[in-house]
């Protein structure tokens, strides 16, 4: 299957926030763009058209009049659009990871990244870019207007960051020996990680021991575990699975086979918490809702 190199005009309007309608006006009345059309007329736009609107986007929202920004070519929209990287510090970073996405350039990424952390802590990076820029990845993905090699190449480089700010603080001597030891995972053909790797990133930052497993976890290799330890702490982030019938049926069975001759806690982070009725819930199980929440819930474990 080939990478996808041509964009319709629905597909720039998802990519750029930009009315497909004002796409058309931008094109007919100032020449802002000039597709290519198929056989039955339809608009077809490259790379290069997609990364102009991009920059043109930037320019607009920041008040600069449409009239104006058609005046001046690539080149000199490209240099504007940099400059001005120090008044939206956010739009313009993820309209320019959506640049390193579209065209495959991690070198492009890592000077991005490299230029965010000279000034900005991981965790304001994280939620202030790295978050918005992924919830509008999904939204992508799901209108087709990026492929799947787009979204997993992107991903797996904002991991690679996630991974290196978790090795920088380890700490042998920080660890809390005496608290709670947590194990981290992804239930079966669940693989969006990058949530719970944040988890791990907090929990390593407030000293705690962690047991990092990743995606698709059999609960049976979680009974193993829970065989060799006193006092672990189960945390896992429902995104896609379990499925919305399957969650009350998968809990009943943690507790059934991980809890069968000892309690266990188990907090699940991600948005199915709001799916499942509160009496329903197991009394060791807790959903979390917000992040503030699981920083609230490590809080409380390490005054404890």
């Amino acid at each position: 299957m080939s990478v996808k190199t041509h964009f319709s005009i629905k597909d720039l309007e998802n990519l750029s926030g930009v009315k497909a309608h004002t796409i058309r006006i931008w094109e007919k009345r100032y020449a802002l763009l000039s597709p290519e059309r198929t056989d039955t007329n339809i608009r077809k736009y490259n790379l290069t058209g997609l990364k102009k609107l991009l920059n043109v986007t930037l320019l607009y929202n920041e008040g600069v009049k449409i009239s104006k920004i058609a005046s001046f070519d690539e080149n000199q929209i490209q240099t504007m659009a940099l400059d001005l990287k120090s008044i939206n510090k956010e739009s313009f970073a993820i309209n320019s990871l959506k640049t390193a996405m579209l065209n495959f350039d991690s070198d492009h990424f890592n000077h991005i990244y490299n230029t965010l952390v000279e000034k900005r802590k991981f965790k304001d990076i994280f939620f202030s870019i790295f978050v918005p820029f992924l919830n509008e990845l999904g939204v992508l993905w799901h209108t087709n207007s990026i492929d799947p090699s787009h979204e997993r190449f992107i991903s797996e480089l904002i991991k690679r960051k996630m991974i290196v700010h978790i090795e920088n603080q380890w700490k042998p001597s920080s660890k809390k020996s005496n608290k709670a030891l947590f194990c981290l995972y992804l239930p079966e053909n669940e693989i969006h990680d990058i949530g719970l790797l944040y988890a791990n990133y907090e929990l390593e930052k407030s000293g705690f021991k962690t047991i990092y497993l990743g995606q698709h976890i059999s609960l049976n290799i979680l009974d193993r575990l829970a065989k060799q330890h006193e006092n672990i702490v189960f945390v896992s982030y429902f995104t896609i699975y379990p499925e919305v019938n399957d969650l009350e049926p998968y809990l009943e069975k943690f507790n059934e086979i991980i809890c069968s001759e000892k309690s266990f806690n188990f907090w699940i982070l991600g948005n199915k918490g709001g799916l499942i009725k509160q009496k329903s819930i197991p009394k060791n199980i807790t959903f979390i809702h917000s992040i503030n929440d699981f920083l609230a819930n490590i809080e409380k474990i390490t005054t404890l």
